[in-house]
């Protein structure tokens, strides 16, 4: 199973080259940079562990690539993403955000059927990872 987070997460994995396409365009819009990783991709853990700053002031794509590449180095077995964050509006508001780096094995989530008050019926998603502890979730 594959998580589909983010732009892009439909299409096979981009490369290195046509990630820092991207962080071109992103440049190119006066968006800053940040890079996050997480071995829980829950589609709702949208508190992913933030790799350095936030770029604000770099604008050499390849500089930024530099850091992705560390990123990946420091942990392979995790999901990493760029997010651009444009401030124009006086906020920093994310306009874009894909993955770069994924596990070698994605074991996918779980559907738990709960009953609920008055026959109700309600789905919960469990990530099969979440069953080893923080840390060791994508290591075989």
């Amino acid at each position: 199973m594959r998580i589909t987070q983010g732009t892009f997460s439909f299409l096979p994995d981009l490369t290195d080259e046509q990630i820092e396409k991207q962080i071109e365009y992103c440049l190119g819009r006066d968006c800053s940079i940040g890079i996050e990783y997480t071995d829980d991709p829950h589609p709702r853990n949208m508190l992913w562990d933030m790799w350095n700053l936030p770029m604000f002031d770099v604008a050499d794509p390849k500089a930024i690539l530099h850091e992705v590449n560390a990123c990946r180095k420091a942990f392979p077995n995790h999901y990493i993403k760029i997010n651009a964050n444009d401030a124009t509006r006086g906020r920093e508001t994310v306009v874009l955000s894909f993955l770069v780096n994924r596990p070698p094995h994605e074991p996918g989530f779980r559907l738990n059927r709960q009953e609920a008050a008055g026959r109700a019926i309600r789905y919960t998603t469990h990530p099969y990872a979440a069953d080893r502890p923080a840390g060791e979730r994508y290591r075989e």
